[in-house]
This record gives C-alpha cells, structure tokens and sequence, in this order.
C-alpha cells in the first residue's frame, strides 16, 4: 500500500476517526480533521468513506464522492485544501506565532457544497441536515471544543454558520409539475374508480391507472391512434354490456320469444280490461 491515500491530510483524517469513534467526547474524535470525515460520513455513509482506504481504492472514493453531483474537479480542488489547512497545521504547532488558515473556512464551504449537490440532484432528509448543520463549527455549536476552536482560528466566526444558511435557502430543489394525462372519464368509471379520487391523484399514480385501462381493453400504450382505439372500445364494450344475451344463441331465441309472448298477453289482458 501506498504512504498515503489521496494525501496526508485524508489518511491521517480517516485513520482517527477509526480510531477515535469509540470516544465521542475525547479529543480526537473532535479534532478538524476527524469532523470532517464525520461529515462526508453523515452525507454519504461511512462505508463509502472507510472501504476504499482499506481497499486502497482511490477510485472508488472519488467516485462515492461524486455520485450526488459532486464535480470531479471540486472533489480535486477539495482534497488539496484539505492537504493545504493541514500543512499549516502542523506548522502551526510547531511555532509560537500562528500562521492564519483560511482552509478551516474554505474546507467546511466545500463540504457544505457537497451537501447542496446532494439536496439538489438526490435527496436529503431533515435528519441529515440537522446532524451536518451540528457538527460544523460555529458560535451556537453544543461542542466547547468546537466553539473554541473556531474563535481561534476563523477571521469570521459566524462565516460557516452563514454560509450554510444562505447556501440552504438559495438552493431550492425545483420540481417539474407535469401535467395530468387524463383518459375520458368513462374508462375510469368502467374500472370502478370514482372520478372524485382521480381528479386528487397526482400525474404519477394517474399514469398507473391508465396504464390498467389500457391493459384492460387490450390496447398497446405505444399504439399513435391509441385514444381513438379506446373511444372505440369503451364504446364496444358497453354495447355488449346492453346486449340482452345468455351467450347461446338458441337460448337467446327462446329467451326473445318469451319477452315477445309476456308483451303480447299484457297487451291482450290490457285490451279485455277496457272493452
């Protein structure tokens, strides 16, 4: 295996989460670096983060990353920044005067960029941004470490925290209200389906049920004259319904016999009552 994976920054990233998990309130599992991990695990899922290290499949992470719409070229820009703030991170350490780190901001705005690709091109449960949102690092965060850690080393501390919010409410999923492709309400009528449930039902669960009624009177979906067929055979249909038929015709014969003798004596009687 390689010395690092990606860089430096993401193995020694992944390598403490793994090994900080099981301490949640320890400073580790609550260092930068780690956090991050916790929030690419929170969009996407820590098997996608965790199996390609121990597989040693850039590839595979990279694609994780991006399956939500993530760009390719972002992903890059995001690894680099990543490797950037920790640079500068161990300098830091190292010396008494501390260098500015504008990637502790740059890293969580690429991360919250993340999280609006996946709003925008999958889905994203409330659950989901409530757990993102906590874990960024703001002055209203719960975490004291996290609180501290941004006032040390964010110009702005309230510039991830107003990031994520414009971020949120800017990007608003837009969905296409396709229109209703309604049938002649008769074949609904002949399915038993009232026409005050299918005029409630959305275009999706409409589709379905025309569908059905084209199923039903044998008619291709795919057929150019599909809606003339149906006229056609909703007509057809109906005649046959107010057919007076056994489906035998020498019984048939009988039975318009019968309805022809009960008229002839009703009118026989009828005449001897008034004369």
């Amino acid at each position: 295996m390689k010395e690092f994976f990606i860089n430096a920054a993401l193995t020694k990233a992944i390598n403490d989460y793994q090994s900080s998990k099981e301490q949640p309130d320890g400073i580790l599992y609550n260092s930068f670096l780690t956090v991050v991990i916790r929030l690419l695990v929170c969009l996407y899922s820590e098997l996608d983060i965790i199996n390609p290290l121990m597989t040693d499949n850039e590839e595979a992470l990279k694609s994780n990353l991006t399956k939500f719409g993530y760009k390719k070229e972002s992903l890059e820009a995001f690894f680099n920044d990543l490797e950037a703030f920790y640079v500068i991170d161990r300098k830091n350490e190292e010396q008494s005067i501390k260098e500015d780190n504008p990637y502790f901001v740059v890293v969580q705005k690429e991360l919250i960029d993340m999280l609006i690709a996946k709003k925008l091109n999958f889905h994203l449960t409330e659950k989901e941004v409530k757990e993102f949102f906590q874990l960024l690092y703001k002055p209203s965060s719960s975490n004291p470490l996290q609180v501290s850690y941004n006032y040390l080393t964010a110009k702005d501390v309230y510039e991830v925290e107003n990031y994520f919010k414009r971020e949120m409410q800017d990007n608003v999923k837009s969905i296409e209200v396709r229109e209703k492709r309604l049938l002649p309400y008769r074949a609904y009528e002949l399915l038993n389906y009232k026409i005050s449930d299918i005029e409630q039902m959305s275009s999706e669960a409409i589709d379905k049920i025309n569908h059905s009624v084209y199923d039903f009177f044998k008619i291709r979906e795919n057929a150019i004259n599909k809606e003339y067929l149906l006229e056609k055979s909703i007509e057809e249909y109906e005649r046959s319904k107010n057919k007076v038929t056994t489906g035998n015709g020498y019984v048939d014969i009988l039975l318009i016999m019968g309805v022809i003798c009960t008229a002839v004596m009703l009118i026989t009687v009828v005449t001897l009552l008034v004369f």
